[in-house]
């Protein structure tokens, strides 16, 4: 049986993609070879900081969104949250860290690392937790080569992955995904060829749910319902 394909859509600045984690790392525990996630990236944080001044101008600025946040993260015993988040650092886009990435993950698609190794799943996680936890402004290519270097990734491949303008190709992809499914939310996880979606604070079970219900019942098997 072909895996059940989940197509994960997320920003790297979005807290509740950081506490999102944890289910997706759950599902991967539990399904293995039954699922395969596809990542993509939408740009929610795309012109963060005044997106976020606008939208917050009424209720503190970017001080009152780093208060949602906290109070958000407080929720949640698996996260840390800086208590100056979003306050003495505020990345002006996360588009910067999503290149980045892919760049990571088309040295995985080509071989120069090895995939089993998931080096593209591990520097998007320490993209975000160096934000939320350590206020790093990962969207500074100076700390995004650091980051890289603390994860013995090969700085001067990734840079040709941007250079050559095929990182970008592939985060052009993302947002042509993104157009075609509508998503404005992150995160947002799509089943069954897009006739299925989670958006946004989903719990495990509800995910879990939606996957086993695919399994048990394929897409193009006759349904009463």
């Amino acid at each position: 049986m072909q895996p059940i394909h989940i197509s994960y859509f997320s920003d790297v600045l979005c807290i509740w993609a950081y506490i999102s984690q944890i289910r997706l790392d759950e599902l991967v525990t539990n399904f293995q070879d039954k699922i395969a996630i596809d990542y993509h990236f939408v740009s929610i944080f795309g012109n963060a900081r005044e997106k976020l001044e606008n939208r917050w101008r009424d209720r503190g600025g970017l001080q009152g969104y780093s208060e949602h946040v906290r109070e958000v993260a407080k929720k949640f015993d698996h996260i840390t949250v800086h208590p100056d988040i979003w306050t003495n650092v505020a990345p002006p886009s996360s588009m910067s860290c999503h290149l980045f990435l892919h760049a990571v993950q088309l040295l995985e698609m080509k071989g120069i690392v090895e995939p089993s190794e998931k080096m593209f799943e591990k520097a998007t996680w320490a993209f975000r937790e160096a934000f939320f936890t350590k206020l790093a402004n990962v969207c500074d290519r100076e700390v995004q080569y650091k980051i890289a270097q603390e994860l013995e990734l090969p700085i001067a491949a990734i840079q040709a992955q941007i250079d050559s303008g095929e990182a970008h190709a592939l985060l052009s992809k993302d947002f042509e995904q993104a157009k075609e499914h509508t998503v404005t939310v992150s995160p947002t996880l799509i089943f069954n060829e897009g006739r299925q979606r989670l958006n946004g604070n989903v719990g495990y079970r509800a995910i879990e749910a939606n996957i086993r219900e695919l399994l048990h019942n394929p897409p193009d098997e006759a349904s009463w319902c």
